[in-house]
């Protein structure tokens, strides 16, 4: 465990540091907020919105946490392994790593260019590879770690045109369990939260509605997810609660998909 000498009441993550990759809207940000108001240093990063990564800091400051935003293009090494560097400099150690970076692209099977295939591939897959191997020797050597990657429901359903996305969802979750068994002897635990359709102004780079929603399928407690639904779940991996918990795909559907 690490170092937590000044942990207040309700703020168990006291002196641990996080970093959220795509961590500037919906579920990162509310990932990074949640993180930050348990106590947690947070850093914060974007391809390229610096302003929108700042905002975020400023609501995570607000919140008592030391937060910083650190631009990075998640699919190229040389970036990741400056973040990493500059991460380690100024905390010294990194003790949760969320890889929620990611594009939902939509097109159809049939007229999707390989370059639109690699893209998103190499944004979730790429991205959460490069990461974790870059800030995994710092959780080892200090014994701990919590690593949680965020999946997506198109990987069990399947989507209308999200055949990109659903395989690269479906290769995160064999990502997180080959790290789980590679690194639990290490103090470090890595899981999957899989939200389901999640409400709320959608980025550009997210697209439509998709798959079994396209079905009017709809979620059975009757409302679509929040984000801090989504964020409560990897709160209780990064907490106590979640030390014997390692492997696994945790959904957030609200009873969409029902495992």
């Amino acid at each position: 465990m690490p170092t937590d000498l000044t942990a207040l009441p309700g703020r168990p993550l006291t002196g641990q540091v996080a970093l959220v990759t795509g961590g500037v809207r919906r579920i990162g940000r509310a990932i990074a907020l949640a993180l930050a108001e348990a106590g947690a240093d947070i850093v914060i990063n974007a391809r390229s919105s610096a302003d929108e990564a700042e905002d975020v800091c400023r609501a995570a400051r607000a919140l008592g946490a030391r937060a910083e935003v650190h631009l990075a293009d998640v699919t190229r090494e040389d970036d990741v392994e400056r973040m990493r560097d500059h991460v380690l400099g100024r905390f010294g150690r990194l003790d949760v790593l969320v890889n929620n970076a990611a594009i939902r692209q939509q097109a159809a099977l049939t007229e999707m260019s390989l370059h639109e295939w690699r893209s998103v591939l190499s944004v979730i897959l790429d991205g959460a590879f490069l990461t974790s191997r870059a800030f995994l020797p710092a959780m080892v050597a200090q014994g701990y770690g919590r690593i949680v990657n965020i999946g997506g429901v198109s990987a069990h359903t399947g989507a209308s045109q999200r055949a990109h996305v659903a395989a690269a969802k479906a290769g995160i979750e064999g990502f997180t369990r080959a790290l789980a068994v590679e690194f639990a002897a290490s103090g470090v635990t890595a899981n999957c939260v899989v939200p389901g359709k999640i409400g709320g102004k959608r980025s550009a780079t997210s697209g439509e509605s998709f798959g079994i929603h396209d079905r009017e399928v709809r979620p059975i407690v009757g409302r679509e997810g929040r984000p801090e639904d989504v964020a409560a779940m990897v709160m209780t991996l990064c907490g106590s609660a979640g030390s014997y918990i390692t492997g696994q795909s945790l959904h957030v559907n609200g009873g969409l998909f029902l495992t």
